[in-house]
């Protein structure tokens, strides 16, 4: 997939969703429970960043995660 064709699913892919998530968010979306969420940013499969105690997650990574999949 170009980059290209990415950067038009992100304009259509979950709208309603903030550029940069929470796990809450990111459960939300991918209809998974709390420790799957975690589990997938553990292992590295959705990159995300650590801000103090709660990690943020770009919407662009979740969209990378499902396209992959």
């Amino acid at each position: 997939m170009t980059k290209a064709e990415v950067s038009e699913l992100y304009k259509v892919m979950f709208t309603e969703y903030p550029d940069l998530l929470s796990i809450n968010e990111l459960r939300h979306m991918l209809g998974v429970s709390k420790h799957k969420a975690y589990d997938l940013i553990n292992d590295g499969s959705i990159n995300a960043i650590k801000i103090g105690n709660a990690f943020r997650i770009p919407k662009i990574n979740v969209i990378n995660y499902i396209l992959a999949a």
